[in-house]
Order: C-alpha cells, then structure tokens, then sequence
C-alpha cells in the first residue's frame, strides 16, 4: 500500500512539473522572442549617418583584416564634370549592409564625400546625407541579403582630379570589412592617381614625429597645484601601470588656457570627456588614440550613445604624448574659450562632470569602451581651485538594480522557499491573520521578492532607454526570472483546496517553478558580476557567490537529514504538510533546532549579501 502511494504521488508529481512547463514554456520563449527582437533592432535599416566619416558600423567587434569577398568596380577610369558613373559593388557571397561613398583621392586623409549619387533600387538601397549634401552617400535598406547592387555617381561640377569610391561592406552582424578600396577615376586629361593602400588612414588628430616626455606623469601636486581624477583613489601613474589619471591645472597666471594630462592602461585609446550629466551624450571629447608607433591626439562631440563624431584639432596646442608597457599617456593645453567657430565645444570655466574611459582601437578609429567610464562624483569647474576629485564606473541606478535583485534572491527569496520547503509542521496551530503562521511569513517573504524583483528589472531600461546588446545571456536570464516570478502567485491564487485530488499537481508544479526560478536567478547573479555598467571586482565577487552556494547547499542537506531522522520518509500531499514530511508535530525540541538553523541561514545569507552590496557601493 505504501509503494503504491508513493508511486501514485510521483507520477502525479511528474505530470504536474511536464504540465507547468508546457505552459511556462510558452511564456519563456514569449519573454525572449520580445527581449531579442528588442535587441536586434540595431541598423538593418541602413540609417548609418553618423557613420559618414568613419565609416564604423560600431558593432562592438573588429573589422576584418583579411582579404574581402566584395568588389567595387566603375564602368569607366576617366570623367567630365556632370557625368553619371555606373558603380557596381558585388562579392561572391551574400552582403547585408553597405556604405558607399566617392572621396577625393588626391588627398590620403581626406574624409569629404565628392559628387552625389542616384539610385537605381530604391526598394534595396537609399540615400544619406554626408558633408551637409543630399545624396553624396549610399546605404542599404533592410538587412535582406544582396549580391549586387548598382547606383550611379553624378560628378560635380567642380570636382578635385581624382576621385575614389570607397565602401563599408558588412557581411553579418560581426563580420565587416571597413573602407574597402574601390577604383579610382580622374578627370579626362588628367595622369591617373596610384591606387590607395587598401589599409585605411588613421583618424586625423594631432600626431608627434616621436615620443617627447620624458617620463610617466605623476600624481604630485594633486589637490595642491593642479585638480586630479585617479582610479584607484591615490594611485601615482609613475609607479602603477593600472592607474587611471587625469589632471587639469592652469596654463598660464591669467587662466586663459588649461594644461590636460592623461594617461591609462589600454591598447587602443584614452579618452575624457565634459559632461553637464552623468549620461554620455552631447559631451565635449578629448582622444589619445594609439595608431601605429603614434598617438593621436584630438576633440569630438558625442551626441549621444554613438561613436565620437566631427574629430578636430582645433584649440588643441603644445602636444605631446608616450607609449611605454601598455600605458597611453598624452598632454595637451587648450583656451578656456574657443573661437565662434567651434560652437558645440564648452568653455572650461563651466562645471561638468568628468568621464574617463578607456578601449580598443584599430586603424586609428575607437571601438566601445571595454568597461563602464570612470564618472566624478561630482561637477567639477576646470578653471576652479585644485582638488582630488572621486569617480564611479556604476551608475546608481544600476547599482540599485544590482542591490535590489540580490536583496531579493539572495535573502527574502531564498528564506522564503526555506520556510515553506522545511517549516510547515513547526507551527501546525500558530495563526497569523486568519491564516498559518509559515503560510504568511512565506507568502509575505514571496510578495515582496517578486516586487523587488520587477522594480529592479526596469531600471536597467530606464537607464540604457532599450536593449543592451553587450549583455550577453544576462538580460535574457533576467526576463526568464522576472515571468516565471510572476507566474508563481498567479498560479498560488488558482490553486486547488487542500482536500482537492488536484492539489499535489499544485504542490509539485509550485515547487517546480520554483526551484527554476531560484537557479536562473543564481546564474543571473553569476553573469550579473561581469556586466560593464556594474563590474565588481574580480576573481572576489565570484567567490563570494560560490561561497554561497556551497552555504545553501549545506542547509538545505541539513535540514533534509534532519527531516530523515526526525519524521521518517512519509509522503502527503495535504497543504498543511510538505511534500515531503513527517509527523504533525515535531518535539519542542527539534523545533528549537529548526528555528536556531532558519535564524543562523538568515543571518549567513545577510552576510554574503553585505558583502556584495559593499562592493557595488565602492565600484
């Protein structure tokens, strides 16, 4: 009789857990179908304007360096002002997008588009605006795949002698081929232009012949003669290859121009930026891009979460720069007002915030910073008095998110599921509200894990305003928590009365969503250490979250043993019993054991927590 009861209850346990997941299942991949296409919003669309110069798709990765499987060709090697040029650009394999510009080739670092272009599929292909002039740029529409797509140049009327066609060709998402080299055309009469190496030139800026400091820079004199940013707070960039430093002091007595020191670890570029907010976009930029045995060195506007637009060395002097073991360091000195010309850059004797950042760069041309910037906690005025100013890579409001989805997993949650996996029959009579004294603690613990758990999940939104592609399966880990989260008490609201033949389906499909959720949340908090906007130091964080891990594993075998020891291996299916569970009443001793390890498990879990939530008050 006994086997056939327990036979009986596993496979209604089965049937319940293979219900649930037929219908949280629909739900998962409903959350994810929304969360990807959110994300694969990207520029299918071919709307790449602020891609005019550089010609960057900024798709996070690289472009390729080895040979390309596209061609550029024209139907002809000479031109007249006004002519129409057939320009073809193919490959032997299938493209998604493209960028197609003619720039004149008489000038290696010329970044002007010349002539414009019209279309002959308008349905595949459109036209951008470059340089302020209509039509001077080509891109494509969708990311439906192409083998060929035809357009014609109109030559201006005015045009310089040789001009050459050149074209971004991506191929997938994160394979691209930048600035490949088309042919090149010269006006009839002309001697023909040498190709063009296909390597593309760095960006311009401001480029020394050789290194001409002398040594590192050095923290002496911050707070004291000149204004300094340093991360870690008190490095010296003499003696620390990690340190992060940025310094500002006046140039001369009358605080007409400031003197810019800038040095950190990176194989690409550093970069620091004004900012009126915390929010990167319509800042005023300053770059020390490594190109070559070179740095250049030069000032752009970020108009938003894009690359660095209108590069200029304009109001940049007296520059100087040194590439020693990893480290970029650059000086410059700059008017605290520039001329009319130059109206989107700030004076410096405004407060802004300060961004300090740091990344790859390839050719010259920077990619997205590796990690979240260095932000000053506050608005600095560069002209004021010197002082050591403090910074952050995490934002607050995901530090919040960060704080709040551990509050929630890590304590409320997990003693939640702990009180109702293993304290049912330790107040059998106790009532709380009209209702059982664990049922309330539970339910409440429950409620208030699931509020946590959705106020946490839109911050990040609020704070990206969309879908970050550079979060890996994090995010998608995050919606996966968040529905099944709100799938538990909508299921808890339905659920059958205890005398209910259905009620053990209840009891296993509760349990079986609930122990997804608690292991997606897990992994969530794993990947959740490694994001960008809120690094927390590692290998430590990763070993606070092992430590526990192993710190649940072990109460929960305790208090299974206990269980085996104490109440045997009955099975009901009864709510006012666990799935598992013993006698009605346990003696007052075991119970007291119960309640010493419930208080010891809250109080251990408490203690991991303060330790992660230490650690992202100090990112």
């Amino acid at each position: 009789m006994y086997s056939m009861t327990v036979c009986a209850t596993v496979t209604l346990g089965v049937k319940a857990v293979v219900r649930v997941m037929s219908t949280v299942g629909p739900w998962c991949v409903l959350v994810l179908s929304v969360c990807y296409w959110v994300q694969v919003g990207g520029y299918a669309n071919g709307k790449v304007t602020k891609a005019c110069v550089s010609m960057e798709p900024h798709h996070g990765v690289p472009g390729q360096t080895t040979q390309s499987p596209f061609h550029l060709a024209s139907n002809t090697s000479t031109f007249s002002p006004g002519d129409h040029i057939q320009v073809t650009l193919s490959g032997t394999s299938y493209f998604e997008g493209f960028l197609l510009q003619a720039r004149d080739a008489s000038s290696p670092d010329s970044v002007f588009t010349v002539g414009t272009f019209t279309l002959t599929d308008s349905s595949r292909a459109q036209l951008l605006t470059c340089d302020k002039q209509q039509g001077s740029a080509v891109s494509h529409t969708s990311d439906a795949r192409l083998t060929e797509m035809v357009v014609i140049w109109n030559a201006p009327e005015a045009p310089p002698s040789v001009v050459q066609f050149v074209a971004t060709v991506v191929a997938h998402y994160d394979t691209f081929w930048v600035k490949l080299p088309g042919p090149v055309i010269h006006v009839s009469g002309v001697t023909p232009h040498p190709p063009q190496s296909p390597v593309p030139s760095p960006s311009p800026g401001h480029m020394t012949t050789a290194p001409n400091l002398p040594g590192p820079f050095v923290s002496d004199g911050c707070g004291q003669s000149k204004s300094c940013l340093l991360d870690p707070p008190g490095c010296d960039p003499k003696d620390d290859p990690h340190c992060f430093f940025l310094s500002m002091s006046p140039e001369t007595p009358d605080n007409t121009s400031v003197v810019f020191e800038l040095s950190a670890p990176a194989d690409g570029y550093i970069a620091f930026a004004l900012s009126w907010d915390t929010w990167m976009g319509n800042d005023d930029v300053y770059m020390c891009v490594k190109a070559g045995e070179g740095v250049s060195v030069s000032a752009a506007l970020n108009t938003g979460r894009t690359h660095p637009e209108d590069q200029s060395q304009s109001g940049l002097n007296f520059v100087s720069w040194r590439l020693a073991d990893g480290v970029i360091q650059c000086r410059f000195s700059r008017p605290v007002k520039l001329s009319n010309k130059e109206p989107d850059r700030y004076d410096l004797d405004q407060e802004y915030f300060l961004f300090l950042a740091n990344g790859k760069a390839q050719y010259g041309n920077i990619w997205k910073h590796s990690r979240q910037p260095l932000i000053s906690t506050h608005r600095k005025r560069i002209t004021g008095p010197p002082e050591n100013l403090r910074g952050s890579r995490g934002p607050i409001i995901m530090k919040m998110h960060g704080a709040l989805m551990l509050l929630a997993w890590m304590l409320t949650g997990s003693v939640g599921t702990f009180i109702a996996s293993f304290y049912k029959p330790d107040w059998p009579n106790q009532t709380l509200l009209g209702q059982k004294v664990w049922f309330q603690v539970h339910r409440g613990l429950m409620m208030l894990t699931v509020t946590l758990t959705v106020v946490a999940f839109c911050l990040p939104f609020f704070y990206r305003k969309g879908w970050s592609k550079y979060a890996g399966v994090h995010p998608y880990l995050g919606c996966c928590v968040l529905a099944l989260s709100l799938i538990q008490p909508i299921m808890a609201a339905f659920r059958a009365s205890p005398d209910s033949h259905r009620r053990p389906v209840f009891n296993w499909a509760h349990w079986a969503v609930g122990s997804v959720t608690e292991v997606l949340a897990v992994a969530a908090m794993f990947l959740g250490t490694r994001q960008s906007s809120l690094l927390l130091p590692s290998p430590w964080a990763t070993h606070v979250l092992i430590g526990y891990v192993t710190w649940l594993a072990f109460f929960r075998l305790l208090l299974l043993s206990q269980k085996h020891v104490s109440f045997g291996k009955s099975l009901e299916s009864d709510d006012q019993q666990p799935i598992f569970s013993g006698q009605a009443g346990p003696s007052r001793l075991a119970s007291l054991v119960k309640a010493l390890i419930l208080a010891v498990l809250a109080l251990g879990n408490s203690a991991f927590l303060m330790a992660l939530l230490s650690s992202i008050a100090n990112v």
